[in-house]
């Protein structure tokens, strides 16, 4: 189970069934930002005390 948390906190397996909600196309989490990434709609939202804020107003541009 350690092997697939993120911060001790962020589960992997929650990139299985997120999607951006933009795109609804998968993410990706971004280790140096520790964020979860919108390749196709070039967003970067960011996670906040191991939960991801997928709040399109609270995403940056990358």
């Amino acid at each position: 189970m350690k092997d697939q948390l993120i911060n001790k906190e962020f589960d992997m397996r929650m990139l299985e069934i997120l999607v951006c909600p933009l795109s609804k196309d998968k993410l990706f989490y971004n280790k140096k930002t520790n964020a979860l990434d919108s390749k196709k709609e070039r967003l970067s939202y960011p996670i906040r005390d191991s939960i991801p804020v997928l709040i399109i107003a609270k995403a940056t541009k990358i």
